[in-house]
C-alpha cells in the first residue's frame, strides 16, 4: 500500500512490536511523528527506518506517556507542524510488578495503557477528523479476559494486583475503542484494537518471574506481533470496519464486559474527569 504523504503517529514506537510497525509503514512511504520518551532511541530508531527502507520522513518529538503535560505539549506541538493525521497507532504499553504513580500521582499502568491514549486520540481528534479517511488502531490484549473494571478502586490503591491492573487497562482499550467508534460513524474514520498476540518484548520485564515463565512457551517475535497493527492501519480489507477486536487480521469476540455499552460510557466520562483541564 502506498502511504506516500499521510501522516501517522505511533505511540511507542521504539520498542517491540512498535519499532517493527513503524518501520513497516516507513516502507510504505508514510511521513511519522513519533512521540519519543528516550530521545536516544529515537534516534537509533530513526537511523534504522532510514537504512531499512530509505525513508527519511520521520520526526522524533520528546514526549513521556506518564504526563499528561507532555502529551498536551506533544499535541500542541503536531498541531502547530501537521494539519492532517491519517493513522493514529496507541501501541505503547506498561505492566508494573509493584504500585508506582505517574507525574500526575494516578496509578501508572491505568494512566499510559488506557488515560495516555485517551487523552491524545482526544487532543488530535479534530485534525483527524479533517483527513478523513483516517484510522485509529489501539493495541489492546487478550489479557483483557482477566481483567474488569473495579470503578471503586481503578487505581488499585485499595488492593494492588499487577496481573489484574493489566488486565483492566487492556479491557479499558476496547471499551474506549466500541466508544469512539460510535462517536465517529459518520466521519469516514474507523477505529479498532487488536490483540497483537504473546510478543516477546521489554513489556514482560518488570512482571511476575511466574507469568514470565508461562509465557516464553508462547510468545512470538515482533515483527510477527506488528502484523495485525500493520493490517489494520493499511489494509483496504477494512477500510469500512470499525469497532472491532482483531486478532491474527481476523475480527475475534472479547469479553461481554468489554461490549457492554454502559460500562463504556461510565469509563468515557471517568477518564473525562481524570484529564477534564487537558481538554478543550
Amino acid at each position: 500500500m502506498d502511504l506516500k504523504d499521510k501522516i501517522c503517529v505511533i505511540t511507542g514506537a521504539t520498542s517491540g512490536i512498535g519499532v517493527e510497525t513503524a518501520i513497516e509503514l516507513a516502507r510504505m512511504g508514510a511521513n511519522l511523528v513519533l512521540p519519543c520518551r528516550d530521545m536516544n532511541k529515537g534516534e537509533i530508531l530513526k537511523s534504522k527506518i532510514l537504512k531499512q527502507t530509505a525513508n527519511d520522513k520521520v520526526d522524533l518529538v520528546k514526549c513521556d506517556l506518564a504526563s499528561f503535560d507532555s502529551i498536551s505539549q506533544f499535541c500542541d506541538y503536531f498541531k502547530t507542524n501537521y494539519n492532517q493525521l491519517h493513522i493514529l497507532i496507541n501501541n505503547a504499553g506498561v505492566w508494573d510488578k509493584n504500585f508506582s504513580q505517574t507525574n500526575d500521582n494516578i496509578e501508572t499502568t491505568f494512566a499510559v495503557n488506557h488515560l495516555a491514549p485517551f487523552l491524545l486520540t482526544n487532543l488530535l481528534l479534530d485534525t483527524i477528523k479533517n483527513s478523513a479517511p483516517a484510522r485509529i488502531v489501539n493495541v489492546s490484549s487478550d489479557f483483557h479476559r482477566k481483567g474488569t473494571m473495579k470503578f471503586d478502586d481503578l487505581e488499585g490503591r485499595k488492593k494492588f494486583n499487577n496481573f489484574q491492573a493489566y488486565g483492566q487497562s487492556k479491557l479499558a482499550n476496547i471499551l474506549f475503542t466500541k466508544s469512539l467508534s460510535e462517536k465517529l460513524k459518520n466521519h469516514d474514520i474507523t477505529v479498532n484494537c487488536l490483540m497483537p498476540g504473546v510478543v516477546k518484548t521489554n513489556l514482560f520485564d518488570t512482571v511476575n518471574p511466574f507469568i514470565k515463565f508461562f509465557v516464553k512457551f508462547i510468545w512470538i517475535n515482533p515483527q510477527k506481533g506488528a502484523q495485525t497493527t500493520v493490517y489494520l492501519a493499511t489494509s483496504p480489507d477494512v477500510k469500512d470496519t470499525t469497532g472491532e477486536y482483531f486478532e491474527k487480521k481476523k475480527i475475534r469476540q472479547s469479553t461481554n464486559e468489554s461490549c457492554d455499552k454502559e460500562i463504556a460510557h461510565r469509563l468515557w466520562q471517568v477518564s473525562e474527569g481524570y484529564v477534564k483541564n487537558y481538554l478543550k
